[in-house]
This record gives structure tokens, sequence and C-alpha cells, in this order.
């Protein structure tokens, strides 16, 4: 098992690349006329301590994201840190299957056998990532370590499945943002994960 800090960096550098990289051509998708899916926030509250240092952590990548997703009454009244966990995979798997919603209508359009096969893979990647993100906020009071790993095995199936946009030459921008706010929300939850480990290490051993 890796080190939390460095499975975290690995989710990090995924992040980097995938937001730097571009194709010079791209396919066009059947008009489905769905909206492009929104990172869901109530009205800004006064950020707590306990997320204010949180989302300062460099792991995470963006710290305003972090700090507006987590800009919620129920993440001011998180305790501890297990609190803010279950939160944090709770909006994970929110973004999941918003995202997932959204390919599921995709799939009753008329498409092209080609764009029909990266649809269902779309499919199986976004149900795999909202499971997992269930599995892990009732990890986070056991088993961190375990949940750490889960959140990283996560990346890489979103990791894969944007390697399939990008052979079939994909590039639609809301595509792009979805995947992106995906990536947010694993680099949150490997850091959010990271951080349980070392508060409890000896429970663990």
């Amino acid at each position: 098992m890796a080190p939390p800090n460095q499975v975290c960096l690995v989710s990090n550098i995924f992040l980097v690349i995938f937001s730097h990289s571009s194709l010079s051509k791209s396919s066009v998708l059947p008009n489905t006329n769905i909206p492009l899916p929104k990172v869901k926030i109530s009205l800004l509250v006064a950020t707590s301590k306990l997320v204010g240092n949180f989302c300062n952590y460099k792991s995470i990548g963006n710290c305003t994201f972090c700090l507006e997703a987590l800009s919620t009454p129920k993440a001011v009244v998180a305790n501890d840190s297990t609190q803010l966990g279950i939160l944090i995979m709770k909006l994970g798997v929110a973004n999941a299957k918003a995202t997932l919603n959204i390919y599921n209508e995709m799939i009753k359009k008329p498409s092209s056998p080609q764009l029909l096969k990266v649809l269902n893979y779309c499919v199986e990647a976004y149900k795999y990532a909202s499971l997992s993100f269930e599995m892990v906020s009732s990890e986070l009071v056991e088993g961190p370590q375990a949940a750490n790993y889960d959140v990283t095995v996560i990346d890489l199936k979103i990791t894969n499945y944007e390697k399939e946009l990008l052979d079939a030459k994909l590039q639609e921008p809301w595509l792009l943002t979805g995947n992106r706010f995906m990536h947010y929300y694993i680099a949150v939850g490997c850091q959010i994960t990271s951080i349980l480990q070392l508060e409890k290490p000896n429970e663990y051993e």
C-alpha cells in the first residue's frame, strides 16, 4: 500500500495532466439539449476553520473549488475530519450520479456505433464512481486506509475513460468540464482519507 501522501500526489498529477490536455479535432455528439452538470452549492455561509485549513492542502489542487463546494451549513458544523469526509463523499456521489444521468440520456439518442461504445464506457465509469464514493463513505470510520485506496482507484477509472474520449476525438466542453469536476472531488476525497489515516495511525497497523 502506497503512503497516503504518495497516492494523493498521483491523483493530483492526473488532474494536472488532464487540465492541460487538448485535441485538434472533435467528433459531433448527438443533440441532447441536456444542461451541463453544475456543482450544487447552497447559499454561501461562513467557512469553518476546519474547512479553511483542509482546502489549503496543496494536493487538492483547486482551493477555490474546495471552499465553494464545502461552503454549506453541513460542512460548517462538521466537528471533525470524519464528519467532513462523509460529507465530501456524499458530494462525490451526487456529482457522479448527475453526470451518469446525462450519459444515460445521451445513449437514448441516435448515434454512431463508435460513439455508443464510448458512451457505454462512460456510463460504466460513472456507475463505478458513484458506488465507490458511497462505499468509501461507510469506510471512513473503520478503515480510512481502504477508503484512501478506493478513492485513488476511482481516479484511475475516470482517467481510463478519458483516454477513450481522446481516442474517439471527443472533446466537447461540457464533457471535459464534467470530468474535471470529478477529478476535483477525487482529489478532495483522497486528501481527507489521507488525513484520517494520519490522525489515527495506531488503529490501522
